[in-house]
Parts: C-alpha cells; structure tokens; sequence
C-alpha cells in the first residue's frame, strides 16, 4: 500500500512538473520574454499566409484555454479525492508526456528544426490518441472531473490534429515539394478532407463528446478564415474547410445524441 501511494505521489509530482515546463515553453513559443513567436521562427514556414492549410493567426488564442485546462488538470489530479482514482493513474503519465512533448515541439521550431518539429508532433498526437482512449474508458468523477480532465483533452486532442496537418504541410513545402504535378488546392482539399475524416473517427470513438469537435471546428474554421483574407487567398479551400466543420459537428452532435438515447432506461 506505501509502495502504490508513493508511486501516485510520484505520478502526481510529474505531471505538475510537467505542466510548469509546458507552461515555459509557452511563453518562449509566444515571444512574450524571450524567444521567438512560432509565426516568425524557422524562417516563417508556420505563419498564417505560408501555406494554403496555415490557420489564421487568431486560431493559436486557443493555446489559453488549453493551457489553462492543464494546469486545472495538474492541480486537480494532485487533490486528495483524485490521488487514488484510477482513471488518473491511468492518463496522467501520457498527460505528462504529452505536454513534454509540447515543449518539444517549441523548441524545435525555435532551433529552427522544422524537420524535426514532424515526428514530435506526430509522437504527441499518438499520445493524446491513447490520453483519450483512457478518458472514454474510464467514469468521470463528477462534472468538474468531465470539465477538467474529459474537456482538457478533448480540446488538446482536436487543436493538435489541426496543427498536425498544417506542420506537415509546412514541412512539406520547405523541403521543395510542389505538389508532385497535383494542383496545391487539390493537396489542401485531400488534407482537409482527411482532417474531417479524422475528426468523425473521433467523434464515434469519443460517442460524440463535443471538445474534441470543437477546437477541430476551430482550427478549420481558421484556415477558411485565412484562405478568405489578403494573404495566400483560396476560395475552394476556404469552402472546404467550412464544409468540414459542417460535416463534424453534424457527425459529433448525431452520434452524442445517439449515445444520450442508449444510456436511458428502457
């Protein structure tokens, strides 16, 4: 019994530390003290207007509230009532890694490692996959157990498959490729498509949980924004970024309806 409450302890400790890194990591991301804004660095191959998949600028504000969601989750997880739960031993390691891998991320692109930048947000995707996985499998606490662990990483979950795509694409188009003869907006289009794709599989597997849909939406709606605005204009994929987040929230809403009718008594 001592050997299992030191290691919940130790769980605990890790994802605070883990958080407070995440949380330094934001500030040299963003350029508030020191560092480069993500926009600026590696030689702007992640700003609004250099790719056809880039969100806006204004779609990265969702970093608050995620961040603000993971701290909730590493103090919450550090209550007395939390200590033991086991669907907290369960997600706070793949919680913690997931923010060291954000911090990763930063850093590669503020190193100017794009290529680099590739794996690590992919190995954090896989992550919040499983952080996900673990948060459907499990009973929540109550409503601020939802809010706090099921919210947090739901909207994490979403933001990153977004950010995901347009990393790659960045990548991409760093390196030299053109598209391989294949028009630039029909890349996009495939790409958003499979966004979409991704987010419905989320959707069924989540039984319509609504976070995960909503920052998905959002990142989308951003790169219609985007594609809409005075930089890398494109009204065929501004068109169908916004009938992908039509066909997600019409998914994620159906299938949340769905799970709420199984769930009543007969």
């Amino acid at each position: 019994m001592d050997n299992l409450r030191h290691q919940d302890r130790t769980r605990q400790v890790v994802v605070a530390a883990s958080a407070l890194i995440a949380i330094v990591g934001s500030f040299v991301g963003s350029g508030v003290l020191f560092g480069t804004p993500i926009n600026r660095a590696a030689d702007g191959a992640l700003a609004a207007d250099a790719t056809l998949v880039a969100p806006g600028t204004g779609a990265f504000q969702i970093w608050g509230l995620i961040y603000l969601g993971l701290v909730a989750y590493a103090v919450w997880q550090f209550l007395p009532a939390q200590k033991e739960a086991g669907r907290h031993r369960r997600l706070g390691y793949p919680v913690a890694l997931s923010l060291l891998l954000n911090a990763a991320w930063i850093l590669s692109i503020q190193f100017d490692l794009l290529w680099l930048s590739v794996p690590v947000i992919a190995a954090l995707l896989v992550v919040l996959v499983v952080a996900f996985r673990r948060a459907v499998e499990t009973r929540s606490a109550g409503a601020v157990d939802s809010v706090v662990t099921d919210g947090t990483i739901g909207l994490y979950l979403g933001w990153v498959c977004v950010a995901t795509a347009a990393n790659i694409t960045a990548w991409l188009t760093a390196t030299g490729f053109r598209g391989a003869g294949i028009a630039p907006e029909v890349w996009t289009i495939v790409i958003i498509a499979v966004a979409a794709a991704v987010g419905i599989v989320i959707a069924t597997s989540g039984r319509g949980r609504l976070a995960p849909m909503l920052s998905l939406g959002w990142g989308l709606t951003w790169v219609a924004v985007a594609r809409l605005g005075n930089g890398l204009h494109s009204t065929p994929t501004a068109v169908a970024a916004i009938v992908a987040v039509v066909i997600v929230v019409l998914a994620t809403v159906a299938l949340r309806v769905k799970a709420s009718r199984g769930s009543r008594p007969a």
